[in-house]
């Protein structure tokens, strides 16, 4: 029998009490595995007794290892005894282990703490509405003709304000070229301002084949030291010049870009597009409006275990997507120039932002006792695997088998989430937006 000696705040005090037969039991079974290992002049390898590798080697040389093969189970045991939803790894002390002896561990472990809901139903928040315009819809349109712009070559006149060049560069400060100011074929569009303030309109007015300089200066704010407010001259060799020529927005460029025969069935169609992009993009601003009010009204205290836990999440989540791009989470902080340490600190406001939600969203499920019937979970997950395996059914019957073997309770508990949010927006009070100041 376990018993909780004490609580304070989130943390739970109790001791567990390690059976010394078990911990014999499994000093005999760490022996027997490990003796093959044990070199002892006078006998062979793996046949000298236990009682001889312990006067050699010390008398807790099975030991320890027993007790830690021995405590995780008992540790399981007692948790799952006294119905403790523990949030972090426990803390463990041995004050005494005697050969022969029970031994008494003590435990604490922060626990899911408890969560006061303030008001949930009939919060009141502004409303979202996004309306697709006939502006937005040209936007996109045009959009679309940029995409499929034809580069023109010119040859016949001189570098204009938006034409596109292609320019050989070497930059020098006092005589001297310095580090970083030199390229070649560089692609540059002029106007663009990508690169320092007064370059591209000197190339304006130069035709291919030139060869000219031009001077500029740094800004003082420059991120080199060694060029911050320093004038600079650039050697440039005009290569190519070129500008895009738009296509004419008719029938025919839509047929070539789309399935679609004219432009009105294609405006129609970004138009419905757009209008479901909206609803989502309206949809998931009101459910954060509406939990950030609710999270507001909500008094809990969290373990620093949790928020630590979330972090952790956050980073490896991060480093997944580095990952995916070529780069490490490690080479990443380093670029940024902070430290692991630094870089997680920053992550805790948002990560406790994050458990304290999910806390209330629990805490709204039971209060509002969330169920998820079969059938809901069958429509679910049958839902899930389809959309990820449409076209191989036997590919859809294994995952559908691998969730509800292993990911049953996960699914549960995020359709009872997804409850509890759509309960909460059905139960809010939307109102238009206040009308925003204007300043004098």
């Amino acid at each position: 029998m376990t018993d909780i000696k004490k609580k304070e705040k989130n943390t739970v005090f109790f001791n567990i009490t390690l059976d010394a037969k078990e911990i014999a039991k499994a000093e005999k079974e760490i022996f027997n595995k490990n003796r093959a290992y044990f070199q002892i002049p006078g006998f062979r390898k793996g046949k000298a007794p236990k009682q001889i590798i312990e006067n050699l080697y010390g008398k807790d040389v099975f030991f320890e290892d027993a007790i830690n093969e021995v405590l995780p189970k008992a540790y399981a045991d007692a948790i799952e005894e006294l119905g403790l939803d523990v949030v972090d790894q426990p803390n463990i002390d041995i004050e005494e282990a005697n050969h022969g002896s029970d031994v008494v561990v003590e435990v604490s472990v922060d626990v899911k703490p408890e969560v006061k809901l303030g008001e949930y139903k009939g919060i009141e928040v502004e409303d979202v509405k996004y309306e697709v315009t006939d502006e937005l819809v040209e936007s996109e349109l045009e959009n679309q003709r940029q995409m499929n712009a034809r580069l023109i070559n010119i040859d016949d006149r001189a570098a204009q304000m938006n034409d596109k060049v292609n320019i050989d560069f070497e930059g020098f400060v006092d005589g001297e070229a310095f580090e970083g100011g030199k390229a070649e074929k560089q692609d540059l569009e002029l106007g663009a301002n990508t690169f320092i303030q007064g370059f591209e309109e000197q190339i304006v007015g130069h035709e291919v084949g030139d060869e000219f300089e031009i001077k500029v200066t740094f800004p003082e704010d420059y991120f080199s030291e060694d060029l911050k407010g320093k004038e600079a001259t650039f050697k440039i060799t005009l290569n190519t010049i070129s500008y895009e020529e738009l296509p004419e927005l008719d029938d025919e460029f839509i047929k070539d870009i789309s399935e679609f025969e004219t432009v009105k069935e294609y405006k129609e169609d970004i138009r419905a597009k757009k209008e479901v992009e909206f609803e989502e993009r309206a949809k998931a601003e009101k459910e954060n409006a509406v939990l950030e009010k609710i999270v507001e009204n909500v008094e809990v205290e969290i373990p620093e275990g949790m928020i630590n836990s979330q972090v952790n999440s956050q980073l490896q989540n991060f480093d997944q997507s580095l990952r995916a791009q070529g780069m490490s989470l490690e080479d990443y902080i380093k670029m940024l120039g902070t430290t692991v340490e630094d870089f997680s600190e920053n992550l805790k406001p948002e990560a406790e932002k994050q458990v304290k939600t999910g806390l209330a969203i629990e805490a709204i499920v039971e209060a509002e006792k969330f169920e998820v019937s079969d059938e809901e979970l069958e429509k679910d997950i049958d839902e899930m695997v389809e959309k990820y395996f449409a076209d191989d059914e036997e590919q859809q019957k294994k995952m559908k088998e691998y969730m509800l073997e292993s990911n049953k309770e996960a699914l549960l508990d995020n359709m009872k989430s997804r409850k509890a949010i759509e309960f909460l927006v059905e139960n809010a009070k939307f109102v238009e937006p206040k009308e925003e100041k204007e300043e004098n």
